[in-house]
């Protein structure tokens, strides 16, 4: 019995968090509890990647710290452990002991800017990763303010990532400072036909620094009084984008005030045409969601009714041919409306899902993935969103194997608490790729094989 308590009395507790180990940087893993007067000489032992990965580990201040070397990693999908010892100590380690990697895409202070929000991502026929993100240059606050889009890169899955491009940016447009010409939420697309990629953002023209235009937004169509519906256009894999468009007088009535993209993803359907997801404010202020499409590769574009009052954000999937489902964030309540268009958006119909997937209202990502183009060879509906009915943490990916009647697969990417955006993609036939707003970075990009969807 003496022996028994004075292992009780010397041990050390462990317990891990399920949370995204960016590489390059010093990431906290877990929380230690240490006995009374303990000073251990910590020794660490990395499981499921190579040693050298290991560049640091340490417990500072009752927490365990590790950092992973980007170079050293081959695969983004590898899990790993970290084993702990302390010689004289019995190490008990509960909760969630294998980590995934990630990649920091951007965080505050890179290229001095403040904040990156709003993720948006796509594959390029060519296999180019391609995200897309608000740059909040002076603060994390949304439209108005100094705020542009941004580009990044990727050419080899996602393992590293380019320099970042400016994609749309205002400039002092109407003698007004940068921080009165805003343009963000961005929406990116692949056309399928042609290669191309489309960037959509919604661009604020006056008011002031600060103050939500959300709530200041007017009818009509001048820049001056109503927010606009921007494009710009890439025909070289996004590494250089035109002049932006304006798309405003082609899809807003002219009473409705905020009127803007999804953001997130759009898609290319299978008869070519494309579609981004879309949304509104009628005249009394209330959002409604639906979509808009173009049948000319993107030179017009047509809007037909709202899918659900009172929703917003968006993302939109071809569940069988010509039928399209809406996910939206309902306003009303914690859980996802989903309705369904066989008319390109004319009449809706609540899906059986309507109200079944939780969350704290927020953005989400959805994606469907054609049987041929997936390693499990089936017809595959993927999901992301922050999973709490109250607040933004636990980022979850889910699979669908019945077209989104039922969601029976999940893998928990993040417990920890951020800003909950997140858009998907495929990387390969047998991996996804998720950008997302994490507890780690303000741009966190993880490779996921979709077999450890389960």
């Amino acid at each position: 019995m003496l022996t028994f308590l004075l292992t009780l009395l010397t041990a050390i507790q462990i317990h891990h968090w399920q949370i995204p180990v960016v590489t390059g940087r010093d990431i906290l893993v877990a929380s230690v509890i240490l006995p009374e007067g303990a000073d251990p000489q910590w020794t660490f032992r990395l499981q499921g990647l190579p040693c050298r990965a290991l560049q640091k580990a340490y417990v500072q201040d009752g927490y365990l710290y590790v950092r992973i070397d980007p170079d050293r990693v081959g695969r983004l999908t590898r899990t790993f452990r970290i084993q702990a010892k302390a010689p004289g100590y019995t190490i008990e380690e509960s909760g969630v002991q294998e980590h995934r990697l990630a990649r920091g895409v951007r965080t505050a202070g890179d290229d001095g800017v403040a904040a990156y929000r709003i993720p948006g991502l796509v594959t390029t026929r060519k296999g180019t990763l391609v995200a897309v993100f608000d740059i909040r240059h002076q603060n994390a606050y949304d439209l108005q303010g100094d705020i542009d889009v941004g580009v990044c890169r990727s050419t080899d899955g996602g393992r590293t990532w380019g320099p970042m491009i400016t994609a749309m940016d205002m400039g002092e447009y109407g003698g007004l400072p940068q921080a009165c010409n805003g343009i963000g939420d961005p929406c990116v697309l692949v056309d399928e036909v042609t290669g191309d990629l489309l960037i959509f953002a919604v661009w604020i023209h006056g008011g002031k620094p600060g103050q939500a235009a959300w709530w200041t937004a007017g009818d009509g169509f001048d820049p001056a009084s109503t927010p606009q519906l921007m494009m710009v256009r890439s025909t070289d894999d996004g590494q250089t984008w035109s002049e932006a468009v304006n798309l405003t007088r082609q899809v807003k009535q002219a009473p409705w005030r905020f009127t803007f993209e999804g953001p997130g993803r759009g898609i290319t359907m299978e008869d070519g045409t494309l579609v981004v997801p879309f949304q509104h404010q009628e005249p009394d202020r209330t959002p409604a969601a639906g979509i808009m499409y173009s049948r000319d590769r993107g030179l017009t574009w047509q809007v037909h009714e709202y899918a659900k009052i009172n929703t917003t954000e968006s993302q939109v999937a071809e569940v069988e041919p010509g039928v399209l489902m809406l996910n939206m964030r309902d306003n009303r309540k914690t859980g996802r409306a989903v309705y369904t268009t066989a008319d390109m958006g004319r009449t809706w119909a609540p899906h059986v899902s309507d109200g079944q997937l939780v969350e704290p209202v927020c953005m989400a990502s959805l994606l469907k993935v054609p049987a041929s183009r997936n390693a499990l060879g089936k017809d595959l509906l993927l999901f992301s969103n922050p999973s709490d009915a109250k607040d933004r943490r636990n980022m979850t990916v889910r699979m669908s194997l019945d077209g989104g009647r039922t969601w029976t697969r999940s893998l928990l990417l993040d417990e920890g608490y951020g800003w909950g955006y997140s858009c998907l993609t495929m990387i390969d036939k047998r991996t996804v790729g998720i950008l997302y707003e994490s507890s780690m970075a303000h741009i966190t990009f993880q490779a996921i094989r979709l077999e450890d969807i389960q």
